[in-house]
């Protein structure tokens, strides 16, 4: 189903065809994962501007990219240092200025529970 809008601007209307417009239920799942709390203004906006995002992407892959290598870049040589493992003798000197240390280890607090 197509939904139409109409977006005046200073100085022209543009007008959009939404093909994926989100339901009001989809919109705010997806504030929820985002941690975001909307108002009914909120997720009216929030619901045209993910249309618009969302045909956008839909316009993007109807790109013809046959002819295109995908491992193709735009540096033509490696600036990137050599990865190189060198042996380092600051690990007590690192330990002693650790606030709290344990058995040659770092002590921090636990994250995960």
């Amino acid at each position: 189903m197509r939904i139409f809008a109409y977006s005046l601007y200073p100085h022209k209307i543009r007008i959009s065809a939404f093909y994926f417009m989100l339901s009001r239920e989809e919109v705010i799942h997806i504030a929820k994962l985002a941690r975001l709390e909307l108002n009914e203004e909120e997720i009216a906006k929030m619901q045209k501007d993910l249309a618009e995002i969302l045909d956008y992407i839909e316009m993007l892959n109807k790109i013809d990219t046959s002819g295109i290598n995908l491992t193709e870049s735009s540096l033509k040589e490696n600036i990137l240092r050599e990865d190189k493992t060198e042996f380092s003798d600051k690990a007590d000197e690192m330990l002693e200025q650790a606030p709290e240390k344990e058995n040659r280890h770092f002590k921090v607090k636990e994250i995960l529970t």
